[in-house]
């Protein structure tokens, strides 16, 4: 009897282990490796004067925080990521209470609001460059107006960023609102018709109801909005390529230049190997941190 249940369990055992068998490899050759490989390159000097690595230690991460380049790139993810994550989320759940109304044309609103994120990220890019460009450029015919002439919003360092920063909260915001919205559709609405009977007003239903149960939609949205801050590069390609003087250049963009552009693979495998080690703790906030602190009931 105990034989006959051990083979049942094996069977069954073996049978769902052998349909995640694919997965399981393509998750290791793709996923796995790569990232060991790449954590093991940084320990190497893999450059144009060492054809083949040479084994250097932690030599490559000491030198790449004394990096004043990497500090700036890094700095700038930082500003970048304080810049697009707060403000992208707040416009999307604003977006979605608008979107959330029983109204005419509710369809096309949320249509409306979906459509830039849409749009490929390089087309995006080609987009706002035009609306960029200097003299020619919609925001600078519209400057004109006022009086204001030649504005290069993307070649002075001090505005650079915040134009990058405009650029991604109008692409990302409509993506985010769907999120919020089936939050918001996931709220009974018995609760509102109670404080609707109470008297409660607006505010206080947004304050009580709305944004304490849409807690999950906000931390899931606020996990993926800063791991993008992170891994956007096609962008800054089109648009910037990090310039004037790195005052755009964020970290993946500089990992690639390093590693594609000045052919030094080892510092830009321990570049990669900073950035997922952030990446994962970012992440790791939603299971060991805020979601502790949200209740779903």
């Amino acid at each position: 009897m105990t034989t006959a249940k051990w083979g049942e369990r094996l069977k069954r055992n073996g049978f769902a282990w052998a349909l995640l068998l694919p997965s399981l490899i393509f998750l290791g050759l793709f996923t796995y490796y790569p990232m060991l490989k790449t954590a093991w390159l940084s320990l190497h000097q893999s450059d144009l004067a060492t054809p083949k690595p040479v084994f250097i230690g932690f030599d490559n991460y000491i030198t790449m925080f004394q990096d004043a380049v990497f500090q700036k790139v890094f700095t700038n993810n930082i500003w970048f990521a304080i810049g697009t994550v707060p403000t992208s989320m707040a416009l999307a759940f604003v977006m979605a209470l608008f979107a959330d109304k029983a109204m005419r044309g509710r369809g096309f609103v949320r249509f409306a609001y979906f459509y830039p994120n849409m749009i490929p990220m390089i087309a995006v890019a080609n987009i706002w460059l035009f609306i960029y460009t200097p003299q020619y450029g919609l925001l600078a015919r519209f400057a004109s107006w006022f009086g204001q002439s030649d504005m290069s919003l993307l070649g002075h360092p001090d505005t650079v960023m915040g134009a990058l920063v405009v650029m991604l909260i109008w692409k990302e915001a409509g993506y985010f609102m769907i999120f919020y919205l089936a939050g918001l559709q996931n709220i009974p609405k018995d609760l509102y018709e109670s404080a609707a009977v109470d008297g409660v007003g607006v505010w206080t239903v947004l304050r009580r109801i709305t944004i304490p149960l849409t807690m999950p939609t906000t931390l899931f949205v606020a996990i993926v909005a800063l791991t993008n801050a992170f891994k956007l590069v096609d962008h800054l390609w089109i648009m910037t390529k990090g310039g004037p003087d790195n005052a755009s250049s964020l970290l993946l963009y500089h990992i690639y230049d390093t590693a594609f552009s000045f052919y030094d693979q080892g510092m830009g495998a321990a570049m990669t190997v900073v950035m997922i080690v952030l990446l994962l703790v970012l992440s790791s906030l939603q299971f060991f941190g805020w979601d502790k602190k949200i209740h779903y009931q």
